[in-house]
């Protein structure tokens, strides 16, 4: 078993807490769903917002998901460079897996799939 690293990003309409919550929940939830993988097996989660994103700390979401309580979460903002995506929230999960990395699905969601769209076209939404 190995320690790998799961990416996610997805975005949010506005700066609003309940929102950013739910952004929270439904990437991590897509992650899960895409690798089949549980709380027990994470490692750790770091978590970043753009810095339009303020309303609430995501992490928030994640202590709140029943069996998650116990996973170390960290949150910070992402670099501000010019032109760069807004109102985008992303996810590093470390898990402790057989999967190989070319196994490991990662999930981009709504305007984030031009982040990565390599990737966002492996997923099934």
């Amino acid at each position: 078993m190995m320690i790998r690293g799961i990416r996610g990003a997805t975005t949010v309409e506005k700066n609003d807490a309940g929102l950013i919550l739910r952004a929270t929940r439904e990437l991590l939830e897509e992650i899960v769903r895409l690798n089949g993988i549980r709380p027990d097996a994470i490692a750790s989660v770091f978590i970043t917002m753009s810095p339009d994103l303020n309303a609430t700390f995501p992490a928030r979401a994640i202590r709140e998901m029943s069996g998650w309580d116990s996973v170390p979460l960290m949150c910070a903002s992402e670099i501000d460079v010019p032109g760069a995506l807004s109102r985008c929230l992303r996810l590093l999960v470390h898990v402790n897996t057989d999967l190989q990395p070319e196994q490991i699905r990662h999930a981009y969601l709504k305007e984030a799939r031009s982040l990565r769209p390599d990737l966002a076209e492996k997923t099934d939404r």
